[in-house]
């Protein structure tokens, strides 16, 4: 199995590659997300190691059964050959109807054939008033004419 756009990156199939990204994790859809990742990923997620495909489907679906109505905007910093640095941002309500916003870097690498060997990620988040949230488009996919990071100052 294979995921194209495939490294070494260039600037277009990079930022291909990065929406692709954002638009599966905004599926919320564990089992779909976790095929982009090969069978022995590793991942650092704040405190938290994964070290396989069937450990980041477990780990999705424990963030999605908390992180409700999740928002997820990614953006590319930078690539080189089969590394992807990206940026991100997303917005979610817990349970008790509190929103949050959060705030990333991940360093991506992956293997040849596409799928992500390797995710490092740094996040930190706090609370939003539910008129501060930016992200307010249907549940799933952004869309294409929805303003980047960039344009909120994120």
């Amino acid at each position: 199995m294979s995921r194209s756009p495939l490294p070494p990156f260039t600037e277009q199939t990079a930022i291909e590659k990065v929406r692709l990204a954002e638009n599966g994790w905004n599926s919320r859809d564990p089992a779909k997300v976790a095929l982009a990742y090969t069978e022995d990923t590793r991942w650092r997620n704040r405190a938290e190691f994964v070290t396989s495909r069937g450990e980041a489907e477990a780990f999705l679906t424990r963030k999605w059964n908390r992180e409700l109505d999740y928002r997820l905007i990614k953006e590319l910093w930078a690539f080189t050959g089969n590394r992807i640095a990206v940026r991100y941002a997303y917005e979610y309500r817990d349970d008790s109807g509190q929103w949050f916003r959060a705030y990333g870097n991940e360093n991506w690498e992956f293997a040849e054939d596409g799928l992500m060997r390797a995710r490092h990620a740094s996040i930190n988040e706090h609370p939003i008033a539910e008129a501060d949230r930016k992200f307010r488009w249907p549940l799933g996919s952004r869309p294409d004419n929805h303003p980047n990071l960039g344009d909120f100052g994120f």
